[in-house]
């Protein structure tokens, strides 16, 4: 790695004390958007989990007709970065009780069924990859859906990296977001966390910043990773669900915010554009049978 300036070694000392501070209680940051400058350790590890499974009757929510696509089976992932500094939970998949009962569940309502085969805990338990649930340093999810912040309450030694937007929202007693449970976020709002507007370096060497991109939930964010070896990649949150979402631009019915939702796809796909970034979308079931799964990883 490169030797620091003074000036840098003197940015990185501010960091350190800000997060250490932020550790004692609730704070709120204001950022600015992140340069592309980026020293990757070599160290850094993603690990990538398979925290559920999601089949659609109808795309119809997603801005999408029935006719448009023949996806209906999307994947909830959950990954891990293992930084020399920390490790950090990027979204937390389905809530645990799913995997309660076996197979497939149907919501009798929507008619869309859900499955959980194994617990993310369940996998780290029998991965031994060093770390588990209760270690975990820092968590920061894309948004505060039920499919992903489903291990939150278990993240009993995790900072919380949290939007504003979506931080107002689960301290607020009553909320009108879809698909969000406040009993799934409960014990957040007794843990060490950092409220941030904007992008953010969440280990100080910009190897993985957190990307502000409103609209589907009012804090909605993005991963921006730097590895080593692979390179930078983006990891969408739920910018996009299906391919032609990103490729029509198309905005699901349930987001907060359509206008802040398209300004998000295009400050995001800029920013893959300028980084020369690969780009994953999160819920791409086809995708996610190419990766690699703990205890394989991607540095």
């Amino acid at each position: 790695m490169q030797s620091q300036s003074i000036a840098g070694k003197q940015t990185l000392s501010v960091l350190v004390i800000s997060v250490m501070l932020a550790a004692c209680s609730p704070s709120s940051e204001t950022t600015k958007d992140i340069s592309l400058q980026t020293i990757a350790p070599d160290s850094l590890k993603l690990y990538v989990f398979n925290c559920g499974d999601f089949q659609f009757p109808s795309v119809r929510a997603f801005g999408i007709d029935d006719e448009e696509t023949p996806v209906r089976t999307l994947v909830v992932p959950c990954y891990v970065i293992d930084h020399p500094d920390g490790t950090l939970l990027w979204d937390g998949g389905l809530p645990s009780a799913v995997a309660d009962q076996a197979g497939w569940q149907t919501d009798q309502q929507s008619g869309v069924k859900t499955r959980l085969q194994k617990t993310l805990q369940e996998q780290l338990d029998s991965l031994d990859l060093g770390f588990d649930l209760a270690s975990i340093d820092y968590a920061a999810f894309s948004h505060i859906h039920y499919d992903h912040v489903g291990v939150a309450n278990e993240l009993s030694g995790a900072t919380w990296l949290v939007q504003q937007g979506d931080y107002d929202v689960v301290m607020a007693e009553n909320s009108t977001v879809p698909a969000f449970d406040p009993a799934l976020v409960s014990a957040l709002k007794e843990r060490p966390t950092k409220v941030i507007n904007g992008d953010y370096d969440v280990f100080g060497d910009k190897s993985v910043r957190l990307i502000s991109a409103p609209g589907h939930t009012p804090g909605h964010q993005v991963l921006y990773v730097e590895l080593a070896e692979k390179g930078p990649l983006v990891l969408s949150g739920d910018l996009y669900h299906f391919r032609i979402s990103r490729d029509q631009r198309r905005v699901p019915q349930f987001n907060v915010n359509r206008e802040r939702s398209l300004a998000a796809m295009a400050k995001v796909e800029a920013l893959v554009e300028s980084s020369g970034a690969d780009f994953w979308i999160q819920h791409d079931a086809a995708l996610f049978e190419t990766l690699t799964l703990a205890p394989g990883f991607y540095q």
